[in-house]
C-alpha cells in the first residue's frame, strides 16, 4: 500500500509540473582541463557508436502532441541541449549516419552525459555531466507519434507524402512504406510498453540496466518476423541518475552497482558495447554446431574514439565567477580527509588488469544503506531464445534455455566484440532503426519452442511491490566458472573519486537528494520532494529546489526498495554547521 500511495503522489506532482526548465542564452563552457578542446567537444556531441533509432526523414515527418513538427523545438522540451554544429539540426547526443537519401538517427553518449546549469542569468555547459534530459518521455512520445501516423489511412498518407521523393508516391510505394513503419512500430511499441513504468523516471534519470536487459532479451532473440519475446520484458523500476563521465576510464569497476569490470582497453570496449547495444541493431543467430553469429550495428571505431575523448575530458572546475571562500575550503579539506576519503572516495592507484605504465583507481563497492531496487533487476531471469547454448569459454558462461538477463548481456557483448576482432560476424543492414528490418538473405532463425506469433503486448502493467520479493537472494554470483566470476550483494554501489562532484546533483545513485548540503542532513530529515531543473544553488551545491520544473517525490527509510528512497549515506550528518559549511566549500574545489 505504501508503494501504491507513493506512486499516486508521484503521478500527481509530475502531472502538475509544467516541464523541464531550461536556461536561455549561449552557454559558458566550464574549464575541463587543457586537453579538452572545442574540436573534442564537437566530436563528443555527434560521434556515431552504432545506435540506430529511426530514419531521419521519418523523424522529420512526425508530429508532436500539439500538432507541430516533432523536431520543432529541437527536442528541448525533453531536456535535450542545442547543438548548432549538427548538420541535421539535431540536439546534442543525436547524430546521423548513412547515405544522404536514407540517413539514420542514432543516440550517442553525450545525450545523457552533457549538463547545462543556470546561475545568475548565465548558463554553463558541463561536458560529461549528468543530463537533465527526460528520456522516458522522449521515447514514449516518439512511440506515440509513430502510432498516430499508422492510426488511419489519412494520417499515413500525409506522413508518406512528407517522407517520399517524389512528394506524390505511388500506391505501391505507400504500401511498402506502411509495412516498414508498422514493423518499426511493433517492435518499439512492445519495448516501450514492456519497459517504461506507468509513473515516469523523470528528468535526469533512467533505468539503464532495465533498458539494456529488455532490449537484448526482449527484442532481439525471438522468432521471426519481429524477433520479439515480450514476456522477457519487465518494467524498469530502478531508475538511476546519469553518472558523470570524467575519470570513468580510471575506475577499476564501474556501473552504479559496480558489476562491470573496467580499467583496461578491453574492459572499456566491453563497457561501451553494452550500452551501445541498447539502441543498436543486434541479430544473433546460431551459425552451426556450437558457433554463433553476433551480427550487430556497433561502430567499434566510434566506441574507441569515444573512449579516447573520455581520457581527455577533465573534471569541471568550479566557475571563476561563482563565489568561493578559499580559507574555508582549506578547513574543509581536513574534514574531508578525516570523514570522506579513507576507504571510500580516495584516489588509490592500482596497476592490476591495466597497461604496465598506466594506473587506475580502486573503486570500492559497498553498502551504505541506500535504495536496494537495482539488485532485483540483476536477478531477472529470461528465455534466451536465439542465444540458447551461446557461450565463450572462460569469458561468458554457456546460456541455458532460461538464464539470467545479466549473463545474456555479457554473452552478447563478448560475442559482438569477438566477432569484430576476428572478423567472424556480419554487419547488419541499416534497416529502419531499432532492428526493425533485416538485411537481404538474413540467416534463418534457429528453431525454438517459442510461438512464431509474438505474444500480445501488455496494455498496462501493475507497479511492482516495494517490498523485497520472496526468496530474493541477498547475493548473486555472475559469470560463474569463468575468469570474470564475481559476486554482487544487495544494496552495494560504487564509491567514486569525487572530482567534479559539485556538478553532479541530485545525489545518491538514484538522484534522491537535491544538494550536497541536504546529503549532510540525517536521512529521516531530508526533503521528501524537490524540483528538478537547470537552476543551480551554489551555496548548498546542487539543485535550486524552488525552481520551476517537475517535482520528484522520494521515499524514506521505511521504503528502501522503492527505487526512490532517499535513505542511506549517513556520513557527515553529525558535523557542526560550521564544519558542514567548510566541507561543502572544499567539495566545490574538487
Amino acid at each position: 500500500m505504501r508503494r501504491v500511495a507513493f506512486l499516486i503522489r508521484f503521478a500527481l506532482v509530475v502531472a502538475a509540473s509544467s516541464g523541464i526548465e531550461t536556461a536561455l542564452g549561449d552557454p559558458i563552457y566550464v574549464d575541463q582541463g587543457p586537453k579538452w578542446t572545442a574540436e573534442d567537444r564537437a566530436d563528443y556531441y555527434t560521434r556515431d557508436q552504432g545506435s540506430r533509432l529511426i530514419k531521419l526523414t521519418w523523424l522529420r515527418a512526425l508530429k508532436a502532441k500539439d500538432g507541430q513538427p516533432f523536431l520543432s523545438d529541437g527536442l528541448t522540451r525533453y531536456g535535450f541541449l542545442p547543438n548548432p554544429g549538427n548538420d541535421a539540426n539535431l540536439p546534442v547526443g543525436l547524430h546521423t549516419t548513412g547515405p544522404a537519401e536514407s540517413r539514420m538517427v542514432g543516440i550517442t553518449c553525450s545525450a545523457c552525459h552533457t549538463r547545462q546549469v543556470e546561475v545568475g542569468g548565465k548558463t554553463y555547459r558541463i561536458d560529461g555531466g549528468p543530463a537533465f534530459m527526460d528520456f522516458q518521455e522522449f521515447l514514449s512520445d516518439l512511440d506515440k507519434a509513430v502510432g498516430d501516423v499508422t492510426a488511419s489511412d489519412t494520417a499515413f498518407a500525409a506522413f508518406a507524402a512528407a517522407v517520399s521523393q517524389p512528394a506524390t508516391p505511388s500506391a505501391a510505394d505507400v504500401a511498402a512504406l506502411r509495412q516498414r513503419v508498422d514493423a518499426w512500430h511493433r517492435r518499439v511499441h512492445a519495448f516501450v510498453t514492456g519497459t517504461l513504468p506507468p509513473v515516469g523516471w523523470g528528468p535526469g534519470r533512467l533505468d539503464a540496466i532495465g533498458i539494456i536487459f529488455n532490449r537484448i532479451s526482449g527484442t532481439d532473440v525471438g522468432p521471426p518476423p519481429d524477433y520479439l519475446i515480450p514476456e522477457n520484458m519487465k518494467i524498469g523500476d530502478a531508475p538511476v541518475r546519469y553518472p558523470f563521465l570524467w575519470n570513468s576510464p580510471m575506475q577499476n569497476q564501474t556501473d552504479w552497482a559496480g558489476f562491470v569490470l573496467n580499467g583496461n582497453r578491453v574492459f572499456a570496449l566491453a563497457r561501451n558495447t553494452g550500452q551501445a547495444l541498447a539502441f543498436g541493431n543486434f541479430e544473433p543467430r546460431r551459425s552451426f554446431g556450437p558457433f554463433f553469429n553476433y551480427a550487430n550495428s556497433i561502430n567499434f571505431d566510434g566506441l574507441k574514439r569515444l573512449e579516447e575523448l573520455l581520457l581527455k575530458m577533465g573534471p569541471p572546475k568550479w566557475p571563476s565567477d561563482w563565489p568561493i571562500d578559499s580559507k574555508l575550503a582549506k578547513d574543509g579539506q581536513k574534514i574531508f580527509e578525516r570523514q570522506c576519503s579513507k576507504g571510500c572516495h580516495e584516489k588509490k592507484e592500482v596497476r592490476a588488469l591495466r597497461d604496465l605504465f598506466v594506473t587506475t583507481w580502486v573503486t570500492p563497492i559497498q553498502n551504505v544503506g541506500t535504495d536496494t531496487r537495482q539488485f532485483d533487476e540483476l536477478g531477472w531471469r529470461v528465455k534466451t531464445g536465439a542465444l540458447k547454448g551461446a557461450g565463450i569459454p572462460l569469458i561468458a558462461r554457456h546460456l541455458e534455455e532460461e538464464d539470467y538477463a545479466v549473463h545474456m548481456m555479457f554473452s552478447a557483448v563478448a560475442g559482438a566484440i569477438l566477432d569484430n576482432k576476428l572478423y567472424l560476424g556480419s554487419d547488419v543492414g541499416p534497416g529502419d532503426g531499432f532492428g526493425s528490418s533485416l538485411p537481404p538473405n538474413a540467416q534463418k532463425a534457429p528453431s525454438t519452442s517459442l510461438s512464431l506469433s509474438p505474444a500480445p503486448v501488455k496494455a498496462s502493467i501493475a507497479p511492482p511491490s516495494s517490498a523485497q520479493p520472496p526468496n530474493q537472494p541477498e547475493s548473486l554470483t555472475i559469470e560463474p566458472g569463468t575468469l570474470l566470476e564475481r559476486t554482487l550483494n544487495r544494496g552495494e554501489y560504487e564509491a567514486r573519486v569525487l572530482e567534479g562532484i559539485w556538478a553532479a546533483a541530485p545525489y545518491l545513485h538514484n538522484g534522491s537528494v537535491p544538494t550536497l548540503a541536504e546529503l549532510l542532513v540525517p536521512p529521516a530529515k531530508r526533503m521528501s520532494q524537490f524540483k528538478v531543473g537547470a537552476r543551480y544553488d551554489v551555496k548548498n551545491v546542487g539543485l535550486d529546489v524552488t525552481q520551476e520544473g517537475p517535482t520528484r517525490p522520494v521515499t524514506d527509510c521505511n521504503d528502501l526498495n522503492s527505487g526512490n528512497s532517499r535513505c542511506g549515506h549517513d556520513y557527515g550528518t553529525r558535523l557542526s554547521d560550521d564544519e558542514k559549511k567548510a566541507l561543502l566549500e572544499y567539495l566545490k574545489t574538487l
